[in-house]
């Protein structure tokens, strides 16, 4: 089983950027593909980006594609994602999940991928 710890979130202005980290542990992380997802209130869970194991991959959601960067430090099992220019409604809680099972999942991946969660971080960006 893989353990995940969010960290980076917190209160920015429109225009502004933050960087969220996501800590792993309990398997070995080059192995495996991680990805972000977000939750707004009142809206269901969205897929934002996911990166492949090796990092050479990468996947965004339309809205944040040019804003929104994920990379990977195999080296120190963290996964980061760099958001820059944010909006209003990037506001939401970010959580970063594991894809055990797959070295790759060829885009955003689906809610059955992932089989590892963290406990997620609230970003909240004001107008």
């Amino acid at each position: 089983q893989v353990q995940l710890v969010e960290s980076g979130g917190g209160l920015v202005q429109a225009g502004g950027s933050l960087r969220l980290s996501c800590a792993a542990s309990g398997r070995t992380f080059g192995n495996y593909a991680v990805g972000w997802a977000r939750q707004a209130p009142g809206k269901e869970r969205e897929f934002v980006t996911s990166i492949s194991a090796s990092g050479g991959r990468t996947y965004y959601l339309d809205s944040v594609k040019g804003r929104f960067t994920i990379s990977r430090d195999n080296a120190k099992n963290t996964v980061y994602l760099q958001m820059t220019n944010l909006k209003p409604e990037d506001t939401a809680v970010y959580y970063c999940a594991a894809a055990t099972y797959y070295s790759d999942l060829s885009g955003l991946g689906l809610p059955g991928q992932y089989n590892s969660w963290g406990q997620g971080t609230q970003v909240s960006v004001s107008s």
